[in-house]
């Protein structure tokens, strides 16, 4: 059954990065990795540390437990810690697909999944923006009309071929108080002036216990890149 890797929050942004790599040389097909972090860090894209507080921000961070680490996708500071599952998803589309919808399609195709996993638990799913969540976007995950999943895609040029990395990050357990604490703490120190809400977050185990969700969906991801990628 599969289970995700246990690792730092350094060693698992390390691991995507090293993943895309390999799809880029052509070392394997494809990328698939859950991982799920053995410490806790705030993972921000690395346009905030431009920001003239960013420094002093950390250090506030920092001393709240929460270590800064910069990511290579875009997005707003993301809470990452044994709460969380990470979903790492690389691969390169078929030639015949084209290049507009790119962006849309890989979303779409992280978030499928997901979708049907949680309306085979009894879950409502769907896909879109939620007030008050933080690193909102128009393709979070929902359960039940609240976040549950945070996505972002990055994507690299190789032999001719664009190969992105698409990720998500899946609430598993409810540490929701502590993770949107975080969140908070640095944005105030920041000067930024989102603030995020724990009603607006859902985790995975509050809905369902699904003691195979991850196996799950590792089978579903496997499926969906079978139907997708030539060979």
């Amino acid at each position: 059954m599969a289970k995700p890797v246990s690792m730092t929050v350094e060693a698992g942004l390390a691991a995507e990065q090293a993943l895309l790599a390999a799809v880029c040389a052509g070392e394997q097909e494809f990328g698939l990795l859950f991982w799920q972090p053995s410490d806790q860090a705030l993972v921000m894209p690395r346009r905030l540390s431009r920001l003239p507080a960013f420094e002093t921000a950390s250090q506030v961070s920092a001393a709240a437990g929460w270590p800064v680490l910069l990511r290579e996708t875009g997005g707003e500071p993301v809470p990452q810690s044994s709460a969380t599952v990470n979903i790492a998803l690389v691969y390169a589309p078929p030639r015949s697909e084209g290049d507009q919808n790119r962006i849309e399609t890989g979303y779409l195709r992280l978030c499928q999944p997901i979708c049907d996993l949680l309306i085979e638990l009894g879950g409502d799913a769907s896909v879109g923006e939620i007030d008050g969540a933080f690193c909102d976007g128009r393709y979070n995950v929902n359960l039940n009309g609240r976040k549950m999943v945070g996505t972002a895609q990055r994507w690299r040029q190789s032999g001719g071929r664009p190969v992105g990395l698409v990720h998500g990050a899946l609430l598993l357990d409810n540490d929701r108080d502590a993770l949107i604490a975080a969140v908070n703490r640095f944005n105030e120190a920041c000067g930024l002036e989102q603030r995020v809400r724990a009603d607006s977050h859902i985790a995975l185990h509050e809905a369902f216990p699904a003691p195979d969700a991850i196996s799950r969906l590792d089978t579903l991801y496997r499926q969906m890149l079978a139907s997708v990628l030539p060979g």
